[in-house]
């Protein structure tokens, strides 16, 4: 296997509010929100009300390795 970088991603992420997030992805226009929803919001004790659900980063890694 060769030493050569072959890729690095330019991505960056900021924090909005509690656990709601945005990342800037390469090749995507608009930036990907990540937060908390169902379980997980329950977990760490997050209003659904104060915070609106959305896909964790969790969802993201589990759907990028089933592709």
């Amino acid at each position: 296997m060769s030493d050569q970088v072959v890729y690095i991603s330019n991505s960056r992420i900021e924090r909005v509010k509690g656990p709601l997030r945005r990342a800037y992805l390469p090749q995507v226009k608009e930036p990907v929100k990540f937060g908390v929803h169902s379980e997980i919001a329950e977990h760490y004790g997050m209003d659904p009300e104060v915070h609106e659900p959305q896909a964790t980063t969790l969802d993201y890694v589990v759907a990028s390795a089933g592709g």
